[in-house]
């Protein structure tokens, strides 16, 4: 014999975690084996034009950490063979911020030296290092708001803009 099933109110269905609470939990968990699978290919795309230009070779051998902070998450990259690759070890040089901050810096939305006159973005460590990429990043005339990078970003901006 088999109970009806009723409607629950929607008070008593559990709300899904904030995304960046979910992030903060899971990042930590993830291998770098996975990351690489998933950023590695991504950023080698958005960059292929820089990277064929000789425009990353400053940080052959070096490496870069970008930190974001409100989601816990940092990730530090290197130049191996004319591709970004993730690695393990901590960067030489730090970019940190909030999420919302590197979407600005991402998508153009915001002048990105006043994300860093501001401090809302900071370079710690090697300072050269961190502003050469930081100019990279700057000298993308369209931002990184293009393919599927920027479908990425902008799925995450309309989930944050839901849930906050």
């Amino acid at each position: 014999m088999s109970l009806p099933l009723l409607p629950l109110p929607l008070q008593a269905l559990p709300r899904p975690p904030a995304p960046a609470r979910l992030i903060r939990a899971i990042d930590p968990r993830v291998p770098v084996g996975v990351k690489r699978r998933l950023v590695e290919p991504l950023l080698n795309r958005t960059f292929a034009e820089p990277l064929a230009e000789g425009e990353f070779d400053a940080l052959e051998g070096r490496r870069i950490t970008l930190a974001i902070e409100d989601l816990g998450m940092a990730l530090t990259l290197t130049l191996e063979g004319e591709r970004l690759r993730v690695c393990v070890q901590s960067g030489e040089a730090t970019i940190r911020g909030g999420w919302r901050e590197f979407l600005c810096l991402a998508t153009r939305r915001e002048d990105p030296d006043a994300l860093f006159f501001q401090r809302r973005l900071l370079i710690e460590g090697d300072t050269e290092l961190g502003l050469m990429v930081k100019n990279l990043l700057d000298g993308r005339e369209e931002g990184l708001a293009q393919g599927p990078f920027g479908e990425l970003l902008v799925r995450l901006e309309r989930l944050a803009n839901r849930t906050s």
